[in-house]
């Protein structure tokens, strides 16, 4: 019976497996030596190149038309321009680089080598090709400004718009309505600090936009939440420059590595129900978020929607190309070790981007899950591709009640119900005034109407039923340790403002601009009424009444 050694046998110990399977020369072209290993398989510099156009043609090409999930039609016709989503790294980098190449240059190496020299896909598909970067610098001091180096970047590439914004424009009133959005007169904030999040006005009008930011990050609970945040607000204002610029798509430079940290960092941050908008999304504006509704143009007619000979239409063509974004991240077949090996023999200058980190700040969930799968690919490199196609077998259970107004995706009917049943919350302390013993204060509402100020109009409003899931958790999950304030110079307001989206679906959904529910704006002050039920009249006009007698 053996004992197990392994100094005595070596045969207990398990044979490392080789990074490549078979030989080290290509798998495609058999002949040439192998310059890079992907997932145990062997790849030659000149089969590489091919191999990677192939997986990001294959990813974005099939979305392009409108109806992706049809057949697939041999032109390439969209309903808009393209927005390609920035941020300086590794993977923007290379998807900037690929885009340029196949879509812009027409580069004949990345051409597929049957149809032709004529084949409608060696055209150009995108009109216009549109290059939006946002800087986060002003959400963490100490941060460095790439805005010029990321300028310098793009203009390496020909044919291309540049669009750069600011995370601080999310909360910008003047770029709202630069975008065609409509903000009500008066201004609607949210205390992060009560966990009932409600909904008050804020005493500052007109707030600069970099002190609004810091204030809303600063009160967030946790390290997690502030990097959620960053995301989402970014996220939000690639859409809607989307819509700006009459864009169809919205391309990402996520890849295969780090599409698998969004989805397990996504999972556990309670992000389950949308876990197929992480892969791929279709974005359509809220009816009731301000902004216009006017059909995106096709690429080949004008403003009027007239071209250049009368085309006649579907009804389905038209109502698929009303205003909706359709997010697609091409390099999601692609790892991080591949893009890093065509950035290299590409030669492309990846600018980089900084960590978002503050003095006295512990790793969120994201930093930890990205660690733990960057490391897990180092060692066992099918796992990362295992991850993304297990979960993109994954259905959300549930209905869908709308859409979330903070991220602006769907919402799962009955969530908020599920969370108050399994929540345990601390309810703030009665007033000092008030008593055990005594007993409890009648309250008369009033019965005809009567004058309240704005904030005591809108006391019970809260935030709560507007967010899904993940979102409430992102503003209320709070840590049992203190957690250090990206700016701690910074005070906390009772209030705090809200991206400008948010409050722009908040206000018509109360109604707020003229007037709010029943109630009416008069001089500054609501004149709120209100329906009566059939016992309260009977109450009030009891002693006016004769006997029958």
């Amino acid at each position: 019976m053996s004992c197990g050694n392994p100094a005595t046998e070596t045969d207990v110990l398990m044979q490392k497996r080789k990074k490549y399977d078979k030989t080290k020369n290509c798998v495609r072209c058999k002949d040439a030596q192998g310059n890079i290993v992907i997932r145990h398989a062997v790849y030659c510099k000149d089969c590489f190149i091919p191999l990677i156009t192939h997986k990001f043609r294959r990813t974005l090409e099939p979305t392009v038309n409108p109806k992706s999930d049809g057949p697939r039609r041999t032109a390439l016709k969209p309903a808009g321009n393209l927005l390609l989503g920035f941020s300086g790294g590794l993977g923007s980098s290379v998807l900037l680089d690929l885009v340029h190449r196949c879509y812009v240059s027409l580069d004949k190496s990345t051409m597929p080598a049957d149809g032709g020299r004529d084949h409608p896909r060696h055209e150009r598909v995108w009109k216009r090709i549109t290059v939006c970067y946002v800087e986060v610098c002003d959400a963490f001091p100490g941060m460095q400004d790439r805005t010029d180096e990321i300028a310098q970047f793009v203009a390496r590439y020909h044919d291309l718009d540049f669009v750069c914004l600011r995370i601080q424009d999310a909360f910008d009133r003047t770029w709202w309505e630069k975008i065609g959005g409509k903000m009500p007169a008066s201004t609607k904030g949210v205390s992060l600090t009560d966990e009932a999040l409600p909904v008050d006005y804020l005493p500052e009008a007109g707030q600069d936009a970099s002190a609004a930011l810091r204030a809303y990050l600063s009160s967030l609970p946790t390290p997690t939440a502030v990097h959620t945040s960053i995301q989402t607000l970014t996220r939000l204002l690639l859409l809607h420059t989307a819509l700006q610029t009459g864009s169809s798509h919205l391309v990402l430079g996520t890849s295969l590595t780090s599409l698998a940290v969004s989805l397990i960092s996504g999972v556990a941050q309670g992000a389950g129900f949308t876990m197929r908008e992480e892969t791929q999304e279709e974005w359509t504006p809220a009816s009731d978020s301000g902004l216009p509704v006017d059909p995106i143009p096709a690429p080949d007619q004008d403003e009027s929607g007239h071209a250049g000979h009368p085309k006649k239409k579907d009804k389905g063509a038209k109502q698929q190309s009303r205003r909706t974004v359709r997010i697609v991240r091409p390099l999601r077949d692609i790892g991080m070790k591949e893009c890093a090996a065509w950035a290299w023999w590409a030669r492309i200058p990846v600018v980089g981007k900084e960590k978002w980190v503050w003095p006295g700040a512990k790793p969120g969930i994201g930093t930890l899950t990205k660690d733990f799968i960057v490391g897990l690919e180092q060692d066992y490199p099918s796992t990362v591709s295992t991850i993304v196609r297990t979960c993109g077998k994954l259905a959300p259970k549930g209905a869908v009640a709308g859409k979330c107004i903070l991220c602006g995706r769907p919402v799962q009917a009955g969530v908020q119900e599920w969370k108050a049943r399994i929540s345990i919350r601390s309810q703030p302390p009665p007033p000092p005034s008030a008593s055990a013993n005594d007993p409890p204060i009648a309250h008369i509402e009033p019965v005809a109407p009567a004058r309240v100020s704005e904030s005591d109009a809108d006391a019970r409003a809260s935030l709560t039923p507007y967010l899904c899931y993940p979102c409430h958790t992102t503003l209320t999950s709070r840590s049992a340790r203190p957690v250090p304030s990206p700016w701690p110079g910074t005070p906390h307001p009772p209030v705090v403002s809200l991206p400008v989206w948010t409050e722009a679906r908040l206000s018509a959904s109360a109604g707020d601009d003229t007037e709010r529910d029943t109630g009416v704006l008069v001089d500054g002050e609501v004149v709120q009424s209100r329906k009566l039920g059939k016992d309260e009249m009977a109450g009030i006009v009891n002693e006016f009444l004769l006997d029958d007698e």
